[in-house]
């Protein structure tokens, strides 16, 4: 970048001396124009002379070269060096734009690790972290990155993960919590025990989405390409007719006059503010929305994104944690602490969710030695002495085994009773814990004029209609299977029009043949299946539905930065062409047409990166 500053700062201060300066000998001013315009058009000539020979002609560097030239053969030389002086700089904005584009994305490529500490019989070695095995130990060190998805068994820390979900805030893990690679850990020292090879891990999915994202090109983008190819040689052929046929028609026309004309047609028609803005929007789109740690695999996804009118979710992981929790606590006869007290000694020796989610709610320590004679009995429930009191807990079939009159809970999820000395207790409602942003997640979507929301589960009919009542969902499918998802999301497709598109958001691998199958399928990457990631085409790296909205406002951004360059660059064109037709402007007109207005349309595409 430096070079092309002196080479362009040499050429200006040369044609300044050229335009300012009148020397006695003529050719002095002549041969400053000749040498300005070499250090900055050699170039261009050069490019064009290579493209010539592979038969690809008609490029902006054919158009600026002929039409710089043209001017030289006719004495303009004043116009002829600012044509190409003008298009230089507009091409280090257009580098810098690209730069600051790439800057959001090459963060994002930082996270790949350089090495991994692998712990054999007490010794550290550093290798590659492709030569780690599942199953291996790995020690990370503080400041380190966390090369290999695992779980951590020994130690705690606090990691930076804003690298993978764009959350500052720092994330505690200790002994037991799965980690990412792709993380930096920050304050402690960690034991890992690694679950996915490097190349299955989140760093390495991550880094192949993003480099393989610009590949994937948008309807727009599409169109412009195909616009340049059959726009140019039509140009050149009317800039053609331009100089050749007027001088035979009209008297008083001269042949200069007219080849001076289509040269400023020629420079004016390169459509070098489309080819460059367009993609560098969508550019752009892609790295604004990876500083919020939401991954778009390409551009076309950014524009189908934004014409979405309807989003189906996923329940489970997806609008819930997918973890379940004590929701209410129902006493008869004993307070909810003690009944709490009692429930979690229980159902101490227990793995299932129901007795996790249990010992979570009751948040002190487990008195060991007032638990005795736990009997789990198959279906219903346990059985144990509890600070000598006999306690069952379990479901509605285990207080009828043994005839203990309880009172029914009609509350939606898993219930479960307790029976303290053969007489009724209370009971426990237990269900999977909607996320704190799901409700403004749809409010917010129906603000951004999303026509219907809908939710598909395989969950029982009234627990997934009690979440989707909570929720404000629009429609409500329960006890799917995966299959009749598709089935389901075809039905959608097939009731909204072909401009209309429709999103899936999931998380778990019997989502994967519907996140392919929708319009744009978007993946819960944080606790994400890797079939799911694999099948989408937007991962969010937090697991936050909230997301949803902020991409899809993103895109939206995004293809209003796209539809005002194109609007914007050919409304300028078509009238400084129209102009320059009929000897209204001159070839200053026609740098600003070119080179002022790629500018503007650049600077305009970089707003795409601003969230």
């Amino acid at each position: 970048m430096k070079k092309e500053v002196i080479k362009v700062s040499i050429a200006f201060i040369l044609f300044v001396i050229a335009l300012a300066v009148p020397f006695e000998n003529v050719w002095i001013n002549t041969v400053i124009y000749v040498i300005s315009y070499i250090i900055v058009g050699a170039e261009v000539v050069i490019e064009a002379i290579k493209n010539i020979l592979k038969k690809e002609i008609f490029d902006e560097n054919f158009l600026m070269a002929i039409a710089t030239l043209g001017a030289f053969g006719i004495g303009e030389f004043p116009e002829a060096v600012a044509v190409m002086l003008f298009y230089q700089i507009g091409e280090m904005f257009q580098e810098q734009a690209v730069n600051k584009s790439k800057k959001s994305i090459t963060n994002l490529m930082n996270i790949k690790p350089d090495f991994a500490n692998r712990k054999i019989e007490g010794k550290i070695e550093k290798v590659k972290p492709e030569e780690i095995k599942v199953g291996e130990e790995i020690l990370v060190k503080p400041g380190e990155k966390v090369p290999l998805d695992g779980i951590v068994i020994e130690g705690n820390s606090m990691l930076d993960t804003s690298s993978l979900t764009g959350e500052s805030v720092p994330k505690k893990v200790a002994a037991g919590n799965q980690i990412l690679s792709g993380v930096i850990n920050q304050t402690g020292l960690l034991t890992i025990k690694v679950t996915k090879e490097y190349k299955e891990s989140t760093v390495s999915k991550m880094l192949d989405l993003m480099e393989n994202a610009s590949s994937k090109k948008s309807k727009s983008e599409n169109f412009i390409r195909k616009f340049a190819k059959y726009y140019t040689p039509i140009v050149v052929m009317i800039a053609l007719v331009l100089a050749i046929v007027p001088p035979f028609i009209f008297q008083n026309a001269t042949f200069t006059q007219w080849l001076y004309r289509a040269l400023s047609f020629l420079v004016i028609s390169c459509p070098c503010a489309l080819v460059i803005s367009i993609p560098l929007s969508f550019f752009g789109g892609i790295g604004g929305t990876s500083k919020l740690g939401v991954l778009i695999k390409g551009g076309n996804y950014i524009e189908t994104l934004a014409n979405t009118k309807i989003v189906v979710f996923d329940k489970t992981g997806t609008l819930t944690k997918g973890t379940f929790a004590v929701q209410s606590i129902q006493e008869a006869g004993y307070e909810k602490n003690q009944l709490l007290k009692i429930a979690a000694h229980a159902e101490n020796y227990s793995n299932h969710p129901i007795a996790i989610s249990i010992k979570k709610a009751y948040q002190q320590q487990i008195q060991t030695d007032i638990i005795q004679q736990v009997q789990e009995i198959s279906g219903l429930g346990i059985e144990a002495i509890i600070d000598n009191k006999k306690v069952l807990i379990g479901n509605e079939k285990l207080m009828e085994k043994n005839n203990i009159l309880y009172e029914k809970c009609d509350q939606i999820g898993t219930i479960v009773y307790i029976a303290i000395d053969t007489k009724f207790a209370g009971s426990l409602v237990i269900a999977d814990e909607i996320k704190e942003d799901s409700l403004q997640t749809i409010k917010d979507l129906k603000k951004n004029h999303i026509k219907k929301t809908v939710m598909l589960t395989g969950d029982k009919y009234e627990v997934a209609k009690e979440v989707a009542k909570q929720l404000q969902i629009d429609q409500c499918y329960a006890q799917l299977l995966p299959e009749e998802k598709v089935k389901k999301v075809e039905e959608l497709i097939s009731t909204k029009s072909s401009k209309e598109k429709l999103a899936f958001v999931g998380d778990g691998v019997n989502d994967s043949p519907v996140l392919a199958m929708a319009d744009v399928g978007i993946a819960m990457g944080g606790l994400g299946s890797d079939a799911a990631i694999e099948a989408s085409d937007i991962v969010i790296m937090t697991d936050e539905p909230s997301k949803i909205v902020a991409a899809i406002k993103q895109a939206k951004k995004t293809m209003r930065i796209v539809k005002e360059n194109i609007l914007f660059a050919i409304s300028i064109k078509i009238i400084i062409l129209l102009l320059a037709a009929f000897g209204l402007s001159t070839m200053w007109g026609a740098v600003f047409a070119d080179v002022g207005v790629s500018i503007l349309a650049i600077l305009n595409a970089l707003r795409a990166l601003k969230i």
